[in-house]
Parts: structure tokens; C-alpha cells; sequence
């Protein structure tokens, strides 16, 4: 195990908090120690050939976060993987409630090696049952067409305000208690928030943030995928409720992601500063369908992502 990889076994919270550790304006750590952190969270531990190991922070919800499921899976797929050979696809299937307090193991079969493409197939188990599938596809770095959409026209990141700055006073303006969760993803919205949507009647299935881990990754592309990866699930179902104006804790809202999929179509940075753009082209039988593009600040498309969730919404 990396130093990282100890240290997030040994307080997967990041509850120690000193004086070097910065804070919102909520008191909500974020930066570099937070994200760290998460590194280490994604530093799995081989335990096996082809079996790993991860934990989850101690301050989870009731279930593990499904983004980081997601990036420890493609963590252990990836480290299966010769390096030249880049991820350019992932499909993923959640199958059961992730417990946040017992760790993930996670078995990579080495469906295929040919000679431009590699795929891997990962389950992760907790007490012997699956609750996770994914089948990722690596391919050598190859010349072809290319052309993708152009990037929304959206102002700078550095002009909008943080997500701690947007949050503030609206938990305690609904009566919800704020919850205590460090913040390794850097997001600001483009879009009006959700919780501001939900009370001024736009409606639109659509958000739009800027987003990157909060401080400064490595030079591995697969962690950049991974950080990516873990990112991409953190607004996309918003995009669902907004058009139906609620918000997770401020209504009666219950969800989970059912499956999950992203292409990866051109190199980029984590911890640079990426759009993205989230919309939502239908709901019905209780689950939400959002389709997400991440741009990198150059305008480059380098990532679609797709997502089915289930909704359940209560009078």
C-alpha cells in the first residue's frame, strides 16, 4: 500500500481536522488533505492476483456513494491493464446497497487481450454477494476521424461562487441539519442550483457546473479517469428533479443509481477545471434517465456519460 493508501486506512474519514486542513464557510473541509484522501480511498490493496480491496470513508451515508464504487472498480480493472492501453469505455450495473462500514473486494476477470483492444470485467462483493458489476474497455492510443459538438458558452469558474459559498444558510433556511461531509471535488454551479430551481419554477431538466478535484492529482491518466468517474455522479440525477422541482432533503425523495456508463474520448486533467453538462430526456416508471458531457476548458469534449436512476418521489 502507497503512504496515501495507509492513511486513508487508518481514518477513511479525514475527521482529524488541524489547522492546515481548510474549510469552508460551512466549516466543511475540502483542498488538498481532503482530496488526498480520496486518492488514497482509490488506492486499492491487492490482497490477490486480480482481487483488491477498498474501504470507504467512515462519514458515508447509509450506503457506500456510487461514484466511488464506480473509480475503485475501475481502479482494479485498470491495474490489470498495461499502461499504453487507455480506458475509452465503461458500463456498469449497481446491484445491491454498498454497507460503507465493511470493505469492497473487488474480482477483475481478464475477459480479453487483443491486439488493440483489452477488456476487463470487475465484480465487487461484500459478504459474498455482488453488489456491483462493470465491463471496461481499454484500447492503444490509435490515429482516426475526429469531431465532436462544441462546448456550451458558460462564464469562467472563478466567477462563480463556490458550492460552499451557494449552500450557505439554505439547509438551516429548510430546517435540515447541514451534513458533515469533506469536500474533494471542487463544483460551482453554471445553472441555478437545484434547491434554488425547485422555488423559482424554471423547471428545466437540465444543470451545468464547473467541476475538479480540489487540489493537485499525479500524472497517471488512470487516476484522472477514475477521478472522473467518481465526479460524474455526483449532480447528473439533479438534472431529473429539477424538471419536476424537488431536491434531495428538501422533499420527499428517495433515489439510487442503476446503472452507469461513460466514454472517455480525449485526454484530460481532473484537477483542471471541466463542464458539466447534464440533462435529462425522460422519467417514468419511478426511474430518471440523465445524459451528462464533460468539456474540458479548452472546449474539448472528452467524456460522455449516461445514467438510469430509480426515483421514488412521496406527497
Amino acid at each position: 500500500m502507497t503512504e496515501a493508501a495507509r492513511a486513508a486506512a487508518a481514518d477513511p474519514a479525514g475527521l482529524h481536522i488541524d489547522s492546515s486542513v481548510p474549510l469552508d464557510v460551512n466549516g466543511v473541509p475540502h483542498g488538498q488533505p481532503v482530496l488526498d484522501r480520496l486518492i488514497g480511498l482509490l488506492d486499492l490493496e491487492p490482497i490477490e492476483e486480480d482481487i483488491f480491496r477498498g474501504v470507504s470513508p467512515a462519514e458515508s451515508p447509509v450506503r457506500v456513494f456510487g461514484g466511488q464504487v464506480a473509480a475503485q472498480a475501475l481502479v482494479a480493472a485498470g491495474r490489470t491493464v498495461p499502461e499504453e492501453r487507455s480506458v475509452h469505455s465503461l458500463h456498469a450495473y449497481f446491484l445491491r446497497p454498498g454497507d460503507p462500514s465493511i470493505p469492497i473486494v473487488y474480482e477483475v476477470d481478464r475477459t480479453r487481450d487483443g491486439r488493440s483492444f483489452t477488456t476487463r470485467r470487475v465484480v465487487g462483493v461484500q459478504r459474498g454477494k455482488a453488489i456491483f458489476s462493470l465491463s471496461a474497455s481499454f484500447q492503444v492510443a490509435e490515429d482516426g476521424v475526429d469531431h465532436a459538438e462544441p462546448m456550451p458558452d458558460v462564464p469562467d469558474p472563478e466567477s462563480l461562487p463556490t458550492y460552499g459559498e451557494q449552500m450557505s444558510g439554505i439547509l438551516e433556511r429548510f430546517g435540515v441539519p447541514a451534513p458533515y461531509q469533506p469536500r474533494p471535488i471542487d463544483v460551482r454551479y453554471v445553472s441555478d442550483p437545484p434547491w434554488e430551481s425547485r422555488d423559482n419554477g424554471s423547471r428545466e431538466a437540465r444543470n451545468q457546473v464547473w467541476m475538479r478535484a480540489d487540489g493537485v492529482l499525479g500524472d497517471s491518466p488512470l487516476l484522472h479517469v477514475c477521478m472522473a468517474a467518481f465526479a460524474s455522479d455526483l449532480t447528473l440525477l439533479d438534472a431529473v428533479l429539477a424538471r419536476h422541482g424537488v431536491y434531495w432533503g428538501l422533499d420527499k425523495v428517495s433515489g439510487a443509481s442503476l446503472d452507469h456508463a461513460m466514454w472517455f474520448h480525449r485526454p484530460f486533467r481532473a484537477d483542471e477545471w471541466l463542464l458539466y453538462d447534464c440533462s435529462s430526456p425522460s422519467a417514468s416508471g419511478a426511474r430518471g434517465l440523465a445524459t451528462g458531457r464533460f468539456f474540458a476548458r479548452d472546449g474539448r469534449l472528452v467524456a460522455t456519460v449516461v445514467q438510469e436512476g430509480l426515483l421514488r418521489v412521496g406527497d
